[in-house]
C-alpha cells in the first residue's frame, strides 16, 4: 500500500473556493487506490474546513522553518509527497529530499501564480498583458518548483501551452489535470426555465479576481437592470469583508448574499449566472459548478480561457461591459437559447470533466513515473541543478530561521 503525505498551503474548503474542491477530489482519488492519505499544513484550522478525518484522511499540523518536521517525514516515511502550490515546495521540499529521496514529488499548481500576477498587473495598469509582466519574480519561484518536483499538475491547457512555449518546461514534467466531476452524481433535470429566476455570481471574496469581478459588475448590473427591471443580482461567496457588504443595495437589486450553504442548490434556482472575470489563471470552478446545474452563463474570454477548447461555450462570452450587458439579457429573455447552452455545458462536462477518466489517467501517470523515476530525473537536469546547495537559498535560509528560533537569546 503506498503512503502519500500532502502538504497543504491551507486546509481543503471544498464549499468556499475552487481550489478546495480540486484539492478534495485529488485526495479522494488516492484514497480509492487503497493508499494511505495523510493531509499536513501550517495554516491555521478554519470554521469551513473540510472534516478529512470522516473522509478517512489523517491530518498533522507542521510548521514553517522547523526541523520538527525532519523527525516527523521520517517517521510517516511517503511513497510519494504532493505539495499544494509552489509555496510548499519552496519551504519543504528540500527537507523531503533529504530525508526521503526515493519518494515522488508532484507540485499540484492549482492554477498559475504568475500568470494570475501578472494579469494583475496590466489590469491595475489598464493595459494588456506583456511578456515583461509575465516573466516576473513569482515566475521565478514557481517555474523552479516545477523544475524542482517530478511531475507537476496543471489545471489548464492554456497553462500546459504556456509552460512549454514560453517558459521551455519540459512536457515530461507536466500533466493536464482540469477538474474531476462525477458524472454519475450530476442531477438528470434540473429546474426549468420558467421555474428559474435572477442572475447570480459566486465566488470566495478573499480572492482578488473574484472581488475585482463585483467591483465590474457595479458598471454592468445597471445596464442589465435597465432592460430587466424585475431581475435581482444575487452574489454569494465566503469571507465577504465590510467593503463588500457596503455594496448591498435592494433598491437595485444588487444583494450581496455572502456564504451558501449549498452553492448547487443556489446555482439551480437561478437563470443565469454571471462571471465577469478581467483577470485571473486556472479554470474557474464556479463555471463548471453552472455547468453541472445546467445554469448556462455568461463570461469573459479569460473566465471561458482553458475551459472548452474548439467547443462552444454553454452561454455567451463578451470582453467588455456593454457587450457583457447585451449577452446576460439576450440569455435571460430567450428560452431556446438558454436551452442549447444547457445542452452545451452537459456536453462539455462529459467530453472535458470526466472524473472517472481523468482519474484513471492520473493514476497510470503516477504509476509509470514511480516505476522509472530514477531515469526520469536523470532527464530533468535543470531540475537536480536547482536543488544543487548552491542553488538552495531558500534551504539555507529556512536554516538559519530555525535556528533563531531555536536559540532567541543569540540573536
Amino acid at each position: 500500500m503506498k503512503k502519500v503525505l500532502v502538504i497543504g498551503y491551507v486546509w481543503p474548503e471544498p464549499n468556499s473556493s475552487a481550489a478546495g474542491s480540486h484539492m478534495l477530489s485529488i485526495l479522494r482519488l488516492y484514497k480509492q487506490q487503497g493508499w494511505q492519505v495523510e493531509f499536513a499544513t501550517p495554516a491555521q484550522r478554519t470554521e469551513h474546513m473540510v472534516d478529512l478525518a470522516a473522509e478517512g484522511i489523517s491530518s498533522q499540523s507542521i510548521a514553517l522553518n522547523c526541523d520538527s518536521f525532519d523527525a516527523y517525514i521520517v517517521e510517516y516515511a511517503p511513497d510519494i509527497v504532493m505539495f499544494d502550490r509552489f509555496m510548499m515546495e519552496e519551504q519543504f521540499g528540500w527537507r523531503v529530499e533529504k530525508n526521503c529521496p526515493q519518494a515522488l514529488r508532484i507540485l499540484d499548481t492549482e492554477d498559475l501564480q504568475c500568470l494570475r500576477q501578472a494579469r494583475h498587473q496590466a489590469h491595475k495598469a489598464n493595459r494588456e498583458m506583456t511578456t515583461a509582466d509575465l516573466f516576473n519574480d513569482i515566475a521565478r519561484r514557481e517555474i523552479a518548483a516545477i523544475l524542482r518536483s517530478d511531475l507537476s499538475l496543471i489545471i489548464s491547457d492554456f497553462e500546459m501551452a504556456l509552460l512549454q512555449d514560453s517558459f521551455k518546461v519540459d512536457g515530461r514534467l507536466l500533466h493536464h489535470l482540469p477538474f474531476m466531476v462525477d458524472l454519475a452524481r450530476l442531477p438528470a433535470h434540473t429546474a426549468a426555465y420558467a421555474n428559474r429566476r435572477h442572475f447570480m455570481t459566486i465566488g470566495n471574496f478573499r480572492h482578488a479576481p473574484n472581488w475585482d469581478a463585483v467591483l465590474y459588475l457595479q458598471q454592468i448590473w445597471p445596464l442589465i437592470r435597465k432592460q430587466v427591471p424585475e431581475a435581482e443580482l444575487h452574489i454569494y461567496g465566503s469571507y465577504p469583508p465590510p467593503k463588500a457588504t457596503a455594496l448591498h443595495n435592494p433598491k437595485t437589486g444588487f444583494l450581496i448574499k455572502g456564504w451558501a450553504d449549498d452553492a448547487f442548490v443556489v446555482m439551480e434556482q437561478a437563470r443565469i449566472c454571471l462571471a465577469p472575470l478581467r483577470f485571473g489563471a486556472g479554470i474557474k470552478g464556479k463555471l463548471l459548478d453552472a455547468m453541472m446545474m445546467q445554469t448556462p452563463s455568461v463570461t469573459t474570454p479569460i473566465g471561458s480561457e482553458g475551459m472548452h477548447g474548439s467547443a462552444p461555450w454553454p452561454g455567451m462570452i463578451a470582453d467588455n461591459a456593454e457587450a457583457f450587458a447585451a449577452a446576460a439579457v439576450a440569455l435571460y429573455q430567450d428560452e431556446t437559447a438558454w436551452q442549447q447552452a444547457q445542452q452545451q455545458g452537459t456536453e462539455l462536462l462529459h467530453r472535458r470533466y470526466n472524473g472517472a477518466i481523468l482519474g484513471e489517467r492520473l493514476i497510470e501517470r503516477i504509476d509509470a513515473t514511480v516505476v522509472g523515476l530514477e531515469e526520469h530525473r536523470l532527464h530533468n537536469f535543470t531540475g537536480s541543478m536547482l536543488r544543487h546547495h548552491s542553488m538552495m537559498s531558500t534551504k539555507y535560509m529556512s536554516q538559519w530561521i530555525a535556528a533563531k528560533n531555536a536559540n532567541p537569546a543569540a540573536s
